[in-house]
């Protein structure tokens, strides 16, 4: 059978290859289509396995909401380098992406575009890498609001909520919600508020103020007593808190304002109770 060049395109299209790949895909199959696109997705795999052993810290990070702002996902792809990042093809490939990444749950959309990526590595000839997906649904009253900073670089999903429905339209609680989600950007919180900082962190960290105090005293050539040891321990790990947990930290407007005073204040104004309910943050390449 003829290999004709609307063949060949079609083929093209279909994949993303080379003309020359997908020319010698179909002359081995003698023009039959479909396996002319299993051998180029085994080529595909291919190309995943030879470059299995490169570093993709390069890439984007990218966020979907839902129209009425009910459920939210975000996904990270990497690729090797910085360059193929600001192709407008690994761009093109990665919002086709971030249009699907609602349709899958938390964790569960790498499987499901394993085929797609391996095919993109082959077109490439890099290693490509669908990271990670997260996907958040609203608990009740409330709304979804995403951020991406630096062009990619950092990615926050937050989840505002609210007792009256109707506050979610409103434009004071957006204009909140996307502030909040550039302060977890900006301050990369480790927790939401100190009843999710594990005992552990907590006594490690009073270990260290222990050892510090000790230390002091025994080059002041005194000891503090049991009692004074302890009040110093509560004002130190309350600014331990208050530099990694989200709800205590200063706002990065006005670094004065908790928060939680913050939105306390805000839920006030709108004649409501707000409240923060999680937040995601991805770093590229990172936590």
């Amino acid at each position: 059978m003829a290999i004709t060049t609307s063949m060949i395109k079609e083929l093209r299209d279909a994949t993303s290859l080379g003309i020359a790949d997908c020319k010698k895909a179909l002359e081995q199959t003698g023009g039959d289509f479909e396996a002319a696109i299993k051998i180029l997705r085994e080529k595909g795999a291919a190309v995943a396995a030879k470059r299995a052993s490169k570093e993709a810290n390069e890439g984007m990070v990218v966020a979907n909401v839902a129209a009425d702002g009910k459920s939210a996902a975000m996904i990270e792809v990497n690729c090797e380098t910085d360059f193929v990042t600001r192709n407008e093809d690994f761009q093109a490939f990665v919002e086709e992406l971030r249009l699907e990444a609602l349709d899958y749950e938390t964790g569960a959309m790498a499987e499901g575009v394993k085929e797609k990526v391996e095919a993109k590595m082959a077109s490439t000839g890099e290693k490509i890498l669908f990271r990670r997906n997260v996907k958040l649904a609203v608990e009740g009253n409330g709304a979804i609001t995403s951020y991406i900073h630096m062009g990619g670089k950092v990615g926050v999903l937050l989840e505002l909520g609210c007792e009256k429905a109707e506050s979610a339209a409103s434009p004071l609680f957006q204009e909140l919600a996307k502030d909040l989600t550039l302060h977890v950007a900006a301050a990369a919180p480790q927790y939401l508020g100190r009843e999710e900082v594990p005992a552990s962190v907590v006594e490690s960290e009073k270990e260290i103020y222990r050892n510090q105090m000790k230390a002091e005293d025994e080059e002041k050539g005194k000891t503090r007593p049991a009692e004074m040891i302890e009040k110093i321990l509560i004002g130190k790990v309350n600014k331990f808190f208050s530099q990694i947990c989200f709800v205590e930290q200063g706002f990065v407007k006005d670094d004065k304002v908790p928060v939680r005073d913050l939105v306390a204040a805000k839920g006030k104004e709108m004649g409501d109770t707000l409240m923060i309910r999680r937040y995601v943050r991805f770093q590229l390449g990172g936590l």
